[in-house]
């Protein structure tokens, strides 16, 4: 059973992989990210920052102006970080197991003599684990650069933290997209929906534009999805140094303020979000979509017989 199931998520991470466009392309939103930040965005972000410090006497203005860059660096890479789980899930299936649907080789594969949930695991391990693979990658680039600039690098804790986060993040993609993977029967739909997706992970994950920017009922829409639980827990941990240094000296309700606008805490019915209430609402959110998606297949298995 381990060798099949093995050899099955091998397959499926190698259609993923080998197709560069794919990977490519699973990555756009996160470039679209990027490049607004580099051009537009991050400026927005970074006055924002000078201009909250400029209302207190004896600040380092230079100082601040470069804390300040470091702070949207490390707040923009935490985003980064929790939207490809998103993208990447999404197109490991559109290579796998949408293209096996479609082109006939799933009917194939279920007349092997492996079990439908063993088939069934196969997909939705080889999506977590290319999530993990893209995820460790680019905190590994974003650290390495955000290193150069000037940020500190995190402490071992703190990599064993957002190992976790990454591993928890992706799986509730992992088994969200299994789970719309059944609803969704043709590679158009799939491509729609990607584009869909694609479009409205940034907005969502209060990346483009900060939470605390946007009217209270756009928020309260956000606060529906798993995507913005993410976002926050990682800005929790990869900005708390820089923010600490940013603001020494404010007084605490400001550094408050700043964090609910950012979209770094999260209110809800009135109280703190903390980053173990969102670690777990992401992994129950997970373990939802895994009962939805094994239910489909439940379903779909006696339709066939």
């Amino acid at each position: 059973m381990i060798s099949q199931l093995t050899a099955l998520t091998s397959r499926n991470l190698k259609l993923y992989l080998r197709d560069k466009g794919a990977v490519f392309f699973s990555l756009l939103s996160m470039l679209i990210v990027i490049a607004l930040m580099v051009f537009f965005l991050g400026n927005i972000n970074i006055e924002s920052i000078t201009h909250i410090l400029e209302g207190f006497p004896g600040r380092d203005v230079a100082k601040d102006s470069e804390n300040a860059k470091l702070l949207v660096l490390a707040w923009t890479c935490a985003g980064i970080l929790s939207i490809n789980a998103v993208t990447v899930t999404l197109s490991v299936y559109s290579k796998n197991l949408i293209t096996d649907r479609t082109s006939q080789i799933l009917h194939s594969i279920y007349t092997a003599p492996i079990s439908r949930t063993l088939i069934a695991a196969s997909y939705i391990l080889s999506s977590w684990i290319a999530s993990l693979i893209i995820c460790l990658g680019t905190l590994f680039i974003t650290e390495v650069y955000s290193i150069s600039q000037g940020l500190a690098p995190f402490s071992f804790f703190t990599h064993i933290r957002l190992l976790g986060m990454i591993m928890i993040n992706s799986f509730t993609y992992a088994a969200l997209m299994y789970a719309a993977a059944y609803l969704i029967k043709s590679e158009g739909a799939w491509s729609g929906m990607g584009t869909v997706v694609g479009t409205l992970v940034g907005f969502l994950g209060g990346i483009y534009l900060p939470i605390g920017s946007l009217s209270e009922q756009i928020g309260k829409l956000m606060k529906c999805t798993p995507i913005i639980y993410g976002t926050s827990m990682f800005r929790k941990v990869m900005v708390d140094d820089i923010l600490l240094k940013t603001f020494e000296g404010i007084p605490t309700e400001v550094i408050d303020s700043y964090k609910e606008v950012m979209g770094i805490d999260l209110f809800v019915g009135g109280k703190n979000v903390d980053m173990n209430l969102e670690l777990l609402l992401l992994f129950l959110a997970g373990l939802l979509f895994l009962v939805m998606g094994i239910l489909l297949l439940v379903k779909r298995s006696k339709a066939d017989r």
